[in-house]
């Protein structure tokens, strides 16, 4: 998940093991008959920095709802499954609003964890359209989009301009750039993020779906994937590492592996967030200056990224509704969704940021990422997602390890999604 990464992360920690939540008892008896009072928000490590100053801002003209952040670890996994603990327990709770990765919405709304919001609260027809439909679950609001994100192809733009092409459109020319421009220059052909992790769900749910496919239907109900499309899609995947246009170093990249391979300048072409082309292009980088972005190539033509980001949603045993809805129509309002993006590199969901003559001068990806997000498609939604993306992962790892073809890999994940439906 880099959804916030997957564009920037961090923070200083304020470990707040809230005092043991001495708060929490006199939480219960704080609360405010209009449901106002204190709150806590849990994140993933924000690694940039930009959240502790946007919730001073709140806290400066909200004494009575004061916000603490509880910042998880950055690992989605971790974060998830520290969320759902506390989500679980019927007698201690800590967190009140959830900035929680776009996939896990209907999970939590499924399990009760969440509560629906009344869309009339929040300003969803500024957001970009196909943000809103990541935070509903059976037709009910269960979130509100925050961050958004999308898969972006970075690539050397010196290296391709000296060989005299324009960047790749298809997964053939992808391919061929790969194989015989890269080893020119001394670099490795292309990279994503193909650890056996959530990222690795991301990058197969994208190769899949640019081939025109599906793994999930109907909430998860129904299992879609074993189609020629999914074979055409993993096997793209399994024959980059096979061929060695991907390199075998790539089957251990996550996020930063991958972008740090990147900035190093040891990659041609890598998929990643958008939050990598600012770390690229920043003085420090070995390649600043030296980076462009399209949109990830298909079969055919531009091919589909997966959406990205996080939503906030609110606890179902939240002690301040009210005031949880008020922040969150705080974070979601024009001038904060600017400080995400300036201060934070993660992209907004308010769709006319993407056209401010101002920030698209300041990130000049802004253009190829609205047009990006406004292509792509939602990972695959289940109430029991993070199955769902461990059988993802196990079954595409092992393609792209050449120990399983293609066919026989989408095979088993059809079987595998079939069984975890039925649960």
């Amino acid at each position: 998940m880099r959804w916030i990464h997957a564009a920037g992360r961090g923070l200083l920690v304020l470990v707040v093991i809230l005092t043991g939540y001495a708060a929490s008892g006199a939480r219960a008896g704080e609360a405010a008959a209009d449901g106002r009072g204190p709150l806590t928000l849990a994140t993933a490590g924000d690694l940039t920095g930009y959240l502790g100053p946007l919730l001073e801002g709140w806290n400066r003209d909200h004494p009575d709802e004061r916000v603490t952040l509880v910042e998880l670890p950055d690992s989605a996994d971790e974060t998830r499954a520290q969320m759902a603990t506390d989500l679980r327990d019927g007698d201690r709770h800590r967190f009140d609003v959830l900035n929680i990765d776009v996939n896990w919405t209907s999970e939590f709304a499924a399990a009760g964890w969440i509560r629906p919001l009344p869309r009339d609260r929040f300003p969803l027809g500024a957001f970009l359209p196909p943000v809103v439909g990541t935070a509903t679950y059976d037709g009910r609001l269960y979130a509100v989009p925050y961050v958004t994100n999308a898969g972006l192809l970075l690539y050397r733009k010196d290296v391709l301009a000296a060989e005299g092409v324009p960047p790749p459109r298809t997964w053939a020319e992808l391919e061929r750039y790969a194989e015989t421009i890269a080893p020119k220059h001394g670099l490795d052909g292309y990279a994503g993020q193909f650890l056996p992790y959530e990222g690795l769900t991301v990058n197969a749910a994208e190769a899949v779906y640019s081939a025109g496919g599906s793994i999930l239907g109907d909430e998860g109900e129904r299992v879609t994937v074993d189609s020629a499309a999914a074979r055409e899609g993993i096997g793209f995947l399994a024959r980059g590492v096979r061929e060695g246009w991907i390199a075998k170093d790539a089957l251990t990249y996550k996020e930063e592996e991958s972008k740090q391979a990147f900035q190093d300048g040891r990659l041609l072409f890598l998929r990643n967030w958008p939050y990598a082309y600012v770390g690229a292009s920043a003085p420090e980088s070995e390649v600043a200056g030296k980076v462009g972005a399209v949109p990830l190539p298909g079969p055919d033509g531009p091919g589909t990224s997966v959406l990205g980001g996080s939503n906030l949603a609110v606890a179902a045993h939240a002690r301040h509704p009210d005031s949880a809805a008020r922040l969150i129509a705080y974070l979601t309002g024009e001038r904060v969704q600017r400080q995400v993006l300036t201060r934070g590199a993660l992209p907004p969901v308010r769709a006319d940021l993407y056209e401010d003559p101002e920030l698209v001068e300041a990130f000049p990806y802004l253009p190829t990422l609205r047009q990006s997000v406004l292509t792509a498609a939602p990972r695959p939604k289940s109430p029991r997602y993070d199955q769902v993306s461990l059988a993802v992962q196990a079954v595409v790892h092992d393609a792209m390890s050449g120990r399983q073809t293609p066919e026989a890999a989408v095979r088993r994940l059809a079987r595998e999604l079939a069984a975890i439906s039925k649960h």
